[in-house]
């Protein structure tokens, strides 16, 4: 099962990854973490053996934070990409999109995304607050 949300900035993005971090069943769960120019989108694969009350919750915390989302385009294409195999590096060459984390909940890679995308820019923009 795949649950999609979209968050306006940095800040809930990473509040949301510690949350993911103290989960139990985190251990089943693949994470994918993409910036855009107007926001950030995480993808949770779970198990389908997650208890459905697990599932709420976590759903219930995602909503107070972020807003469902439907990827589309070349999103949706990279998510299909790396679903069959391709590897990251290869998606996002492809496909044009920002993958900076992939696999379990990882506060540092988003960290230092930030840090070198600001450094690149020369200032930081909202969706990096």
């Amino acid at each position: 099962m795949d649950i999609f949300y979209r968050f306006a900035n940095a800040s809930l993005t990473l509040r949301t990854v510690e949350r993911l971090a103290q989960l139990q069943f985190v251990t089943d769960m693949q994470v994918t973490i993409v910036h855009q120019p107007d926001g950030w989108i995480l993808r949770l694969e779970l198990d389908h053996m997650v208890c459905p009350l697990d599932i709420l919750d976590l759903r219930s915390f995602l909503s107070e934070l972020g807003e469902v989302y439907e990827p589309k385009g070349p999103l949706k294409v990279a998510f299909w990409g790396l679903d069959v195999g391709e590897s990251p590096i290869s998606v996002m060459r492809q496909q044009q999109v920002a993958i900076v984390s992939y696999g379990l909940p990882n506060r540092i890679d988003i960290e230092e995304f930030c840090k070198e995308f600001i450094a690149g820019l020369g200032y930081c923009p909202a969706t990096l607050v």
